[in-house]
């Protein structure tokens, strides 16, 4: 049943979004959920002032902020971390700093089943978008949060179709074979995909700043507190576009993507994948046995000791306690650092694994259908075409 005075709280950071932001207040304007507000961290760092090739965003934000100012049919909220002498200064900065000044002035003002919703500037969403949030959350109280589902339209430039294409088939790979191997920390993160009621927020203490990937160690920091959903019936179209405007992401990706490097989002072996399922698998018999897991070994380097275990078994006396705190322990950061260590080992190129990944999962008959020259695939040189036709066969697994 939905709540009436249920509301969202719109958490937006922007920094030389005004050719986006009129595109944007209209996603909002035609929400069919009407009640909202929106809250804007208009930022910069307080030197760009200073910067002759910075002075543009400057002005752009400014811009901005008048957009903002003119906008009355709806409340926003302006903080102005941007205008000479309130932009940041320090260490202090960037996305996460954003996103977190939004979200704490929301969970000041917000009761505590209110949904925050994190946006970007150049994210599109449907006038339902409110609304099915606002339902699905109702239809199930018990989730923390809802790592919305996403997906890049395409634009009219092959190179930006390419990379973004690259980059989303990386992401949905990585996100269905954590699914597939049943990992809590399958979800994947989106800046501007993420939704939650405020209590969750205040349950985690709010977001941990960072420069770039808040992101991913919110959902991290809420995965460890409650379940995470990754299904809703309306999905968000983040933008594709080459942006250098955080240090890791989709637009860093593509930057360095279309330059012939994609290292740092490499398509895994599926077979790393099962040595984590089997790692997470022996946790309960961990609890009373000292036992090898595949990645106890590295597992040993990160936290710089031999006994993993132990202070875990003095710390949590039951097998479920404890079971717990090894996932939360070898968390998905830990995952991701495993899996690029593994990497080292890979002698498969980016295609081989994922070809190898779909002909041992998928049906003969169903790959047959995407009318696809496996033998041929190649990131670089397949049709856009098909690149695509890849992208949305996973797309249907990634739920």
């Amino acid at each position: 049943m939905k709540s009436l005075k249920q509301k969202i709280f719109i958490a937006l950071p922007a920094m030389n979004e005004a050719e986006n932001m009129p595109v944007f207040i209209s996603d909002i304007r035609a929400q069919t959920f009407k009640n909202f507000e929106l809250f804007v961290c208009v930022n910069q760092p307080e030197d760009f002032w200073n910067d002759e090739k910075k002075i543009n965003i400057c002005k752009n934000n400014n811009l901005t902020i008048n957009l903002l100012k003119e906008t009355l049919d709806f409340p926003i909220t302006i903080i102005d971390k941007s205008s000479r002498g309130n932009a940041w200064k320090g260490k202090k900065f960037g996305v996460g700093w954003a996103r977190k000044h939004c979200m704490d002035r929301i969970s000041e003002k917000a009761d505590d089943n209110d949904l925050i919703v994190s946006l970007d500037a150049d994210t599109r969403f449907s006038k339902n978008y409110f609304s099915s949030l606002i339902d699905n959350f109702n239809s199930n109280p018990e989730i923390i949060a809802l790592s919305v589902p996403y997906y890049h339209k395409l634009v009219d430039d092959e190179l930006a179709n390419r990379a973004i294409l690259h980059y989303e088939i990386y992401m949905r790979y990585y996100s269905i074979n954590l699914k597939r191997i049943n990992n809590p920390y399958n979800f994947t993160a989106l800046g501007s995909a993420i939704v939650l009621p405020v209590k969750s927020y205040r349950r985690i203490g709010g977001i941990t700043p960072h420069k770039s990937g808040e992101d991913f160690y919110f959902l991290q920091k809420l995965c460890k507190t409650g379940d995470i959903l990754s299904r809703n019936p309306e999905k968000v179209n983040p933008a594709a576009r080459f942006s250098d405007r955080v240090f890791f992401g989709t637009g860093p990706a593509m930057i360095k993507g279309s330059r012939g490097d994609w290292s740092s989002y490499p398509i895994y072996n599926y077979k790393f994948f099962d040595e984590v399922k089997l790692t997470f698998d022996l946790f309960p018999k961990l609890f009373t046995e000292e036992i090898a897991t595949p990645m106890t070994k590295f597992l040993q380097a990160q936290f710089k000791t031999l006994d993993l275990w132990q202070p875990l078994r003095k710390n949590f006396k039951t097998k479920n306690q404890f079971v717990k705190a090894c996932e939360n322990k070898v968390d998905g950061l830990r995952i991701l650092q495993f899996l690029k260590s593994k990497q080292k080992e890979n002698i498969l190129s980016d295609e081989e694994n994922l070809i190898s990944y779909v002909n041992n999962f998928y049906d003969k008959k169903e790959l047959e259908k995407l009318d696809i020259n496996f033998n041929e695939f190649s990131f670089s040189k397949t049709s856009i075409n098909d690149l695509d036709k890849m992208r949305n066969f996973l797309v249907q697994y990634d739920q």
